[in-house]
């Protein structure tokens, strides 16, 4: 069985067509454990709300996202246990705090960060975080 953490980069792409849909799609598949800080709730919502405000979503689109989400066998993990580690690594790695909670628990769980963002998977090459993650076109 694999495991990954997957930000929210990847799971709006499980529902939303758009670039890399098609091999973030490959995490569903059975036998693969899906994890990520609750702050991918947030992050997800926010993402809905864009679309939904460039018109790129339906009202009605968006409510059918979020229904699709919940039934995702995917744990979520408190932020305020990743916390401290989220801000060394965002330190260490000049990384927003939000990416530093998806690396936090990557670290912890020793599971791959899955992401489509092209900006953190580039700006981490060559650090020492690097291992723990991967892009979505790699799987």
């Amino acid at each position: 069985m694999s495991a990954y953490v997957v930000d929210a980069s990847v799971a709006v792409k499980w529902f939303v067509p758009e670039s890399y849909s098609e091999e973030a799609g490959q995490l569903l598949k059975e036998g693969t454990e899906l994890h990520a800080p609750d702050l991918l709730l947030p992050e997800f919502g926010n993402t809905l709300w864009k679309k939904f405000r460039r018109d790129e979503l339906t009202e009605a689109e968006v409510h059918s996202v979020v229904g699709a989400l919940s039934v995702v066998p995917l744990a979520l993990y408190p932020s305020a246990m990743l916390l401290e580690s989220a801000l060394i690594i965002s330190m260490d790695t000049s990384r927003t705090v939000y990416d530093g909670f998806y690396l936090a628990l990557a670290a912890l769980l020793k599971s791959p960060l899955v992401t489509a963002d092209d900006r953190l998977f580039n700006g981490l090459r060559g650090s020492s975080l690097s291992h723990h993650v991967r892009h979505v076109i790699e799987l």
